[in-house]
């Protein structure tokens, strides 16, 4: 495995968990990104907000809203699409969170930065 990608364990990663990583996109650099397990489908993202580019769980632990159908940005408030990562609500409507790229390798995902 190069310095581009991360396993997580599938059976790590229940339907409404997150679980944080950090990579090395080849430019170099790192680039810490988040999975989440949203009702069974696997998606990855970048860990920065598209308004400010602070961490989403900055000021709070997690990135789901208190009643799991959202992730949200602690620092000011904006709410995500899980399955997209398009801004719902808050200073960013329309923005989206930069998506990482997740493949099915056995009983682990792969994360890795797009090339």
């Amino acid at each position: 495995m190069d310095a581009e990608t991360r396993r997580v364990d599938a059976r790590a990663l229940a339907p409404g968990q997150t679980a944080k990583l950090q990579l090395r996109p080849r430019g170099g650099g790192s680039v810490e990104g988040f999975v989440v397990d949203d009702a069974g489908s696997v998606l990855a993202y970048v860990n920065a907000c598209p308004h400010a580019g602070n961490p989403l769980d900055l000021r709070a632990p997690g990135f789901y809203s208190e009643d799991g159908r959202h992730l949200v940005c602690s620092v000011h408030g904006a709410v995500f699409a899980p399955d997209t990562g398009v801004c719902t609500e808050g200073p960013c409507p329309g923005a989206r969170l930069d998506p990482l790229t997740v493949t099915r390798d056995g009983d682990a995902f792969v994360i890795s930065c797009p090339t």
